[in-house]
């Protein structure tokens, strides 16, 4: 398992250099002056994204592909569970604790949620997903619905958690996003996420590059070069912890909204 491991991280390594290259290129072609090279970039380019919009969209349709993925992306803090575990360390979780998991999915994190609260709600936009959620964790309440427009009452939760969701928001969504939380928080509960942050260490950069070129869309890139604290701060809370794994590629951020 450990050789297929390293086989699938240095395919991946070498073909995105090889993206990122062509795509740093092909932006540079002369459209009066395009040569043989020019042209092989084009369909090249052309294939990268012919296969993200693919291998997006099998992501979705096929549950074990995108837990496929998911397990792959872990690995870099340890595995799944550590990574689910992130955003929850060191936060006041009881039995009683009245708990969101925002953007739930197929409820991978509402799963570890449910072992430490006995009043969790999984929310998501898929009814696809909510069913799957439903089935692996009938432990939680579920609702269908947007982030953006949660239909649930002002001060009700002590924590809103979120893993892995807020990069498939566009800035303004992600905005209202944050407004919802801070509404349905009662004052003093948290706010834990977890997603991407763009890496400090430039050996992480391939793999970062090339997951999102083939599994993201715009939206994640637009996340990379966007100051949540400051955002957090923006709709009212205070910033309590920010914690980065993966070279950088992974933020980790505690807020609480005020008494």
């Amino acid at each position: 398992m450990q050789n297929q491991i390293k086989s699938v991280l240095e395919r991946t390594f070498v073909s995105t250099v090889c993206i990122t290259q062509f795509q740093s290129s092909i932006y540079q072609v002369d459209p009066f002056r395009i040569d043989n090279r020019s042209r092989h970039t084009i369909k090249f380019r052309q294939w990268v994204l012919h296969m993200a919009t693919i291998l997006r969209d099998w992501s979705y349709q096929y549950q074990w592909l995108y837990d496929s993925i998911s397990w792959l992306a872990a690995l870099t803090v340890g595995g799944e569970q550590r990574f689910r575990q992130l955003p929850l360390a060191g936060l006041p979780i009881e039995p009683e604790t009245r708990v969101l998991d925002l953007c739930c999915g197929s409820g991978q994190s509402t799963q570890v949620l449910v072992q430490r609260s006995r009043h969790v709600t999984g929310l998501d936009a898929s009814p696809l997903s909510l069913q799957r959620a439903r089935q692996q964790v009938p432990q939680a309440d579920y609702v269908e619905a947007f982030a953006e427009q949660m239909p649930l009452a002002d001060d009700q939760f002590d924590l809103v958690h979120t893993c892995a969701a807020l990069h498939e928001m566009a800035p303004e969504q992600l905005r209202q996003i944050l407004q919802e939380v801070y509404r349905v928080l009662k004052p003093g509960g948290w706010f834990a996420l977890a997603d991407f942050h763009a890496p400090s260490n430039p050996l992480f950069w391939p793999g970062v590059s090339l997951f999102l070129t083939l599994f993201e869309t715009e939206t994640a890139w637009q996340l990379l070069q966007t100051d949540v604290p400051q955002l957090l701060q923006q709709v009212g809370f205070s910033v309590r912890n920010q914690v980065f794994y993966a070279g950088g590629s992974l933020q980790v951020i505690q807020a609480q909204k005020g008494r």
